[in-house]
């Protein structure tokens, strides 16, 4: 264990170009400070300026805010090097440099203020472990978010598009880009493509893309509306149609896509081992979401140093006799947004019986609320809660396993 008066702190303020490091004692005295680049010929630099400061018997731990992306090559070698690095969650040093008299900003001053809370919070921290498989699965997580927010803005654009050609096209089909949607939309794109169509051609158009879920009704309903609709052809129609076509392209090659990436990401997610789909509300990709932000789940020794990571933890706030308990704005927000959906879809019930996904947290839920608790309040505590399961089901890669509702809840 580090004593406190026999070791260095090293914060490094990170940046896509270069690094700052500063170096300061438990007294928060400044010792040294290097700025070197960002690539793996210039780190040794940053150890032999250390090992100027670093005299015999003590020891020397390292503070990374963005261990997962511009800092991820310097982590990698210093844990390489033995070195012990913690990762600091950087709301922590931006409130740190916030809590001045007057604010600085610098990289000197991050550096040293990402120093500071690794000095005063290094019980808390986790341990940086940047694995490969890990910032693998990070890396196709992001993409996949980013492909996902492509192919939602293409659909929006086509929902405008098609408005404009068919007013009352929401009532064709139950999704706009579904696959006999878009094989509609790519072949008719605008009403003057089905001139002399009867409902007979339609329908064998429309029977063979649905595998015969949609035929003769449809079809007689969509020409219906789209007569009711009137004319809405206008000058240079055929661009506008254009523009359909080629959002129709987009959206399937992006669909395409998002199903290229999660066939990778659950060839990584099987390596793992873990089983988070087996609970409610629980998929693929919120699973790999999951594994991506809080990575090897043995950097945390205790679900309660998961939860002030994730930002769960309530913070104690006193002034003489009277305590109250805050919700924390801090941790990582990421998990925290995650762990909040994955809250909501535990209570959720389902549309046709009306019966709860997951009965144990329903039946927790309606005994927050019944206590005095607020909606949120009530489900801060199940986040709480699921903690605990994701750090068990993380830590033993075992199936979830829903637990017996008492019966004065169950009724």
């Amino acid at each position: 264990m580090m004593r406190p008066d026999r070791t260095i702190y090293v914060g490094v303020d990170l940046h896509k170009q270069h690094h700052t490091a500063v170096m300061i004692d438990c007294w928060n005295k400044k010792l040294g400070e290097i700025r070197f680049d960002n690539k793996p010929s210039a780190f040794p630099l940053l150890l032999k300026e250390v090992k100027k400061h670093t005299k015999k018997g003590m020891s020397v731990v390292y503070g990374l805010e963005d261990v997962g992306g511009f800092g991820r090559a310097l982590a990698v070698y210093l844990t390489e090097n033995g070195c012990s690095v913690k990762e600091v969650n950087a709301k922590l040093a931006n409130n740190r440099r916030k809590s001045q008299v007057t604010v600085q900003k610098s990289d000197s001053w991050d550096a040293e203020c990402v120093a500071k809370v690794l000095r005063d919070e290094l019980p808390n921290l986790p341990d940086a472990k940047p694995i490969d498989l890990y910032w693998a699965i990070s890396q196709l997580v992001t993409q996949r978010k980013w492909q996902a927010k492509s192919l939602s803005g293409m659909v929006k654009r086509l929902h405008q598009q098609v408005s404009y050609h068919y007013p009352s096209y929401k009532a064709f089909f139950s999704e706009i880009d579904g696959k006999t949607a878009l094989a509609f939309w790519h072949k008719y794109p605008s009403p003057g493509h089905l001139n002399g169509m009867t409902v007979d051609e339609l329908a064998k158009f429309l029977r063979k893309l649905s595998n015969y879920a949609l035929s003769t009704k449809k079809a007689e309903q969509m020409l219906t509306l789209i007569a009711e609709d009137g004319d809405t052809t206008r000058d240079f129609q055929e661009k506008r149609d254009f523009i359909v076509k080629g959002l129709v392209r987009n959206i399937r090659f992006y669909g395409r896509e998002l199903n290229r990436i999660e066939r990778e990401i659950a060839s990584l997610m099987n390596q793992l081992g873990f089983q988070l789909e087996t609970m409610t509300g629980i998929d693929l990709v919120t699973a790999a979401e999951l594994v991506a932000e809080i990575g090897d789940i043995h950097r945390f020794a205790t679900s309660d140093k998961l939860a002030r990571f994730a930002g769960v933890a309530p913070i104690a706030v006193g002034s003489g006799n009277k305590y109250r308990n805050y919700k924390s704005k801090q941790g990582n927000r990421e998990l925290h947004d995650m762990l909040k959906a994955l809250a909501i879809r535990q209570i959720a019930v389902t549309r046709t019986k009306k019966e709860p996904r997951n009965p144990y947290f329903h039946a927790y839920y309606e005994q927050r609320m019944a206590e005095g608790k607020t909606k949120q309040q009530a489900i801060v505590c199940i986040m709480r809660k699921l903690v605990n399961v994701v750090h068990y089901l993380m830590r033993t890669k075992a199936a979830y396993v829903m637990p017996t509702v008492p019966e004065k809840d169950a009724g």
